[in-house]
């Protein structure tokens, strides 16, 4: 039981490191990736269309990403380019997104009397690692995404505060003017920011229906892109922090789902739901001090003169 739910949290943790990571990106240049709910939506579909037409899952993986990228795109044009607000571009991004997957997953397929399957991505088992007792079904017997989301976090921390790149990323959200002074362009900064963090959401959003589900439903995210973009505020904009984050949340939604399942009448199914929203909530009302970057959702005007 205790190996399941371990590896159950590492699982369920996966989208939401992705897609917190991504957030923690974005939002150090001060964009803010309202639309994350939508780009995880429109991954899982763009993600399970292109496997079940192809049969490869590569495919399936590469064109998760290649629409969250142009999702992100259009958002970056609006928001950084446009300078129309973050949160209503993105709210409105996230409804259109909605109605979008379910109208082109009729298009493509009809209205299937079954649902439309694909077999998960295959777990991979670390040779002797994964013998290990207890611990090592669950943290070394894992598909591709969850150790590549792993291994994400220690790669962007050392991209984020040791690098050139990081401190343009970092600086960009703190003192914009600063970096244009030294002449490099602060919208091309941010909409590269805001892209690269679509390509990760889409592949977060493909987790759900390649990697866990193996099919696609309209209702598939859950809001979970929401937790993930809470994650980046509770982990204070830094990927440990998100690590951590993804960790919690991930165990709560795991033992929701055991709990679930392994038939429990004692506590009502609704609440076993809704478990982990209940968890952001109250993590995120509990967190008193923040260090928010200075510019986030405030659009760059270069000063005329």
């Amino acid at each position: 039981m205790i190996t399941g739910l371990l590896a159950g949290a590492l699982q369920m943790s996966t989208p939401l490191m992705m897609g917190a990571l991504a957030e923690v990106y974005a939002e150090r240049t001060g964009v803010m990736i309202i639309a994350i709910e939508g780009i995880f939506l429109l991954g899982a579909w763009g993600g399970f269309v292109a496997a079940y037409s192809t049969g490869s899952m590569m495919l399936g993986l590469l064109a998760a990403m290649a629409i969250g990228t142009a999702t992100a795109l259009v958002y970056g044009i609006f928001t950084v380019k446009l300078k129309q607000h973050q949160i209503v571009t993105g709210t409105a991004i996230n409804i259109f997104a909605a109605g979008l997957g379910i109208f082109l997953y009729r298009v493509f397929f009809g209205v299937p009397l079954l649902p439309l399957t694909v077999d998960p991505l295959e777990r991979i088992a670390v040779p002797g690692l994964s013998s290990i007792p207890v611990i090592g079904e669950a943290l070394f017997h894992q598909n591709a995404l969850t150790y590549l989301a792993w291994a994400l976090i220690p790669v962007g921390y050392w991209i984020l505060y040791k690098t050139q790149l990081g401190l343009i990323l970092r600086s960009t959200g703190e003192n914009p003017e600063a970096v244009d002074a030294a002449g490099i362009k602060v919208e091309t900064v941010r909409l590269g920011a805001v892209l690269a963090a679509g390509a990760l959401d889409g592949l977060a959003g493909a987790f759900y229906s390649l990697g866990f589900l193996g099919m696609y439903t309209n209702d598939i995210i859950g809001g979970r892109g929401w937790i993930a973009f809470a994650i980046c505020f509770l982990g204070n904009w830094n990927p440990m922090g998100v690590l951590v984050g993804a960790l919690v949340f991930g165990l709560a939604d795991a033992m929701a789902i055991q709990l679930q399942t392994s038939g429990v009448t004692l506590i009502p199914n609704e609440f076993l739901i809704a478990m982990p929203y209940i968890l952001t909530i109250v993590a995120t009302v509990a967190r008193k001090r923040f260090n928010v970057p200075a510019t986030l959702g405030v659009p760059y005007e270069k000063e005329r003169r």
